[in-house]
């Protein structure tokens, strides 16, 4: 999930964002995950846009790269500063969020097994539709994540035989955990 350092207010602020489609994003701030959803049409120097389904108008004014500017919420005004990482890791990240994948990009961690479906995203598991032994398709859903009041659905990256469960339902997860292993 690429990470973004930010002052709201002379406080710090770490802001972590995956595009969900084209108007939604799964926003964590300092840890706490919210659902942005914008207008669909083109965001001007006013719009509307919903947190965790309630709306509030937002006022920008004309954006200048490494410099402060006054975002208008509602009636409260914010001096905000963000520092981005590179143009190229800014458009990785505005990508769709692949939930069959069997593999973590990006990652300094251990590369997984073979045949690993990991994680997309932290949440909790709230239901597991296969067992260990099964005979899965390729895209077949294995499990469901509730992740910021929103149900994503995994899915199998490949064909094969569940080799391995490890997770349950009601079960919190992170980021990167192996959830199933096919073979």
């Amino acid at each position: 999930m690429p990470s973004y350092e930010a002052t709201v207010d002379g406080k710090p602020r770490k802001i972590e964002l995956v595009k969900k489609d084209e108007r939604v994003f799964m926003v964590r701030i300092d840890g706490k995950p919210r659902v942005v959803e914008f207008p669909a049409d083109k965001i001007e120097q006013q719009a509307l846009i919903r947190v965790d389904g309630k709306s509030f108008r937002v006022e920008l004014p004309k954006l200048e790269p490494e410099k402060p500017v006054l975002v208008k919420v509602e009636e409260a005004t914010f001096e905000v500063e963000v520092r981005t990482p590179s143009r190229k890791h800014i458009e990785a990240s505005f990508e769709p969020v692949q939930v069959a994948s069997s593999r973590r990009t990006g990652s300094s961690k251990q590369a997984p097994l073979e045949g690993a479906v990991i994680a997309p995203m932290t949440g909790k598991i709230v239901s597991i539709r296969v067992r260990k032994g099964d005979q899965v398709k390729a895209n077949q859903v294995l499990c469901v994540i509730e992740a910021m009041k929103m149900e994503n659905e995994i899915a199998a990256a490949k064909a094969g035989v569940v080799r391995e469960v490890n997770a349950s339902e009601g079960q919190g997860v992170n980021e990167g955990d192996t959830l199933f292993v096919i073979g």
